[in-house]
């Protein structure tokens, strides 16, 4: 049965419930025909029979010489709707009777089978001959010893049933060629959907993942509910996928990018090892250099490593990473306006509040302090590495929207749209030739600024315009 299509398997389950309604009703009808035949044949026998009684309670009848004129009295039998009258002496013996003519003994019930009746009970009686039955009614006698016993042939009330059946049979049999017939079709254009379904399904796993299920029923309707789903199911998939090849590539970026960075100081570190072991450092003042180098390369790679492990650590648990405490971004900003004018006595500095205007706001926040000031480092220091020396720098401080920012505003030479949306992006440089800061930077200050503000359940945007500068603003929940 499992080896069956589903239109098969549906087809044989539909022809089996109509085959079984149809022999259901056929067999009621006819035993309800059956039912009411003998219902109306009783009728006419007990009804005889209580005239009979009432009309011979002097005894049996003598019997009628029809000799000579044989089709009247079998038409007053017919009429009546007993064929066959029989008058029984109290042994059994038949006293006296009527008959159709045209019946003989052999078709009749037998007269053994007539005694013992019970008396006006309807009783089914088969022929002596054994073709064909009888419906017969006893009723005791009044005025002398015996009973009167009416019967009626069962032929055309048996022959009327076996037509019934056997008409039942035959427009049955065609009424359920006919509707499988058309159950065939209608099955068929009913799954239809379900097999643009599965070539759909087919297609999408071949690797089509942009292949929809196409409109083919109402959505309120099973097969459009289920194409409606399929659809937000394929669309999640394909985005899964989309996602997981993105997450794919940056990692492989990501790789090569800390491959790179980390060869460059470790280069630089065996470098100078290799000229120390072959001598080539003679002087004094050659190994002293050649061990700064070496320092210097090595405090580079442990910086290094020390952010890609904060930035693991970040992805991981950003909120086991932090010591909160209550704290005001005042502080943090006053700070890094000393940090800048040490780092460029020559840049004009502004301390503002968050549109420029007026004096620094209060911006409370539940934050730790330690992590925050990492944050704002990594952005006075982007404002340095990628301006022109002198370049003027604001920093504003206070709150926006319910929340407290802190803005790190420069006049350098902006970015642009593409740039702005990858800024942010680990080991991403915009222009390195513009990156002042000696080489040194890897691109992950940024990326690092904006995964603590998150992890802080702030953030860190850029606004900028080719040419115009860019304003980074550190956004954090207040305080309750």
């Amino acid at each position: 049965m499992r080896r069956l299509s589903l239109r098969s398997r549906l087809l044989l389950l539909t022809s089996g419930l109509l085959l079984a309604g149809l022999t259901l009703i056929s067999a009621a009808v006819a035993s309800n025909l059956e039912r009411y035949q003998l219902d109306r044949i009783d009728g006419q026998l007990r009804a005889l029979t209580a005239i009979l009684t009432s009309v011979s309670a002097g005894g049996p009848p003598q019997p009628v010489d029809t000799a000579g004129r044989p089709e009247l009295l079998d038409a007053a039998l017919d009429l009546i709707g007993a064929p066959y009258l029989v008058y029984l002496n109290a042994d059994g013996t038949v006293a006296g009777g009527l008959r159709t003519s045209g019946l003989d003994s052999g078709e009749l019930p037998a007269t053994d089978e007539l005694n013992g009746l019970s008396d006006g009970t309807p009783v089914s009686l088969p022929a002596a001959d054994g073709d064909g039955r009888w419906r017969t009614v006893s009723v005791t006698a009044t005025g002398w010893d015996g009973t009167v016993v009416a019967a009626a042939p069962l032929d055309d009330a048996d022959a009327t049933i076996d037509r019934l059946r056997v008409t039942s049979i035959v427009s049955g049999a065609v009424l359920l060629v006919l509707l499988t017939a058309i159950g065939w079709l209608a099955l068929g254009r009913g799954l239809r959907p379900l097999r643009r379904i599965a070539h759909t399904a087919a297609a999408i796993a071949g690797g089509d993942l942009t292949q929809r299920v196409p409109g083919l029923a109402a959505p309120s309707t099973e097969v459009g509910h289920l194409a409606a789903s399929l659809n937000t199911m394929l669309g999640q998939l394909e985005r899964a996928f989309a996602d997981r090849a993105e997450a794919e590539a940056r990692m492989r970026t990501f790789l090569s990018d800390v491959s790179h960075e980390l060869r460059t100081p470790l280069v630089g570190i065996k470098g100078s090892a290799e000229l120390y072991r072959m001598g080539a450092l003679p002087e004094r003042a050659d190994v002293d250099a050649a061990m700064l180098r070496i320092d210097r390369e090595a405090t580079r790679l442990t910086a290094l490593t020390e952010d890609l492990l904060l930035l693991a650590r970040l992805d991981e648990a950003p909120e086991g990473q932090l010591d909160r405490a209550p704290m005001d971004l005042r502080t943090l900003a006053g700070d890094a306006r000393h940090d800048l004018r040490a780092l460029d006595p020559s840049r004009t500095i502004q301390l503002t509040g968050p549109g420029g205007d007026g004096v620094p706001g209060p911006a409370p926040v539940d934050a730790d302090e330690d992590r925050l000031r990492q944050v704002v480092a990594n952005l006075v220091g982007n404002a340095v590495a990628h301006t022109p020396p002198g370049s003027a720098v604001r920093i504003g401080v206070g709150t926006v929207g319910g929340r407290a920012v802190l803005d790190v505003v420069d006049e350098g030479p902006g970015l642009t749209a593409e740039q702005a949306d990858r800024v942010f992006d680990r080991f991403y440089r915009a222009n390195p030739s513009r990156d002042r800061s000696g080489g040194a930077s890897a691109g992950l200050g940024l990326s690092i600024a904006r995964s603590l503000a998150r992890a802080h359940g702030g953030d860190v945007e850029v606004r900028t315009r080719l040419g115009d500068g860019a304003r980074f603003r550190l956004t954090l929940p207040l305080a309750d």
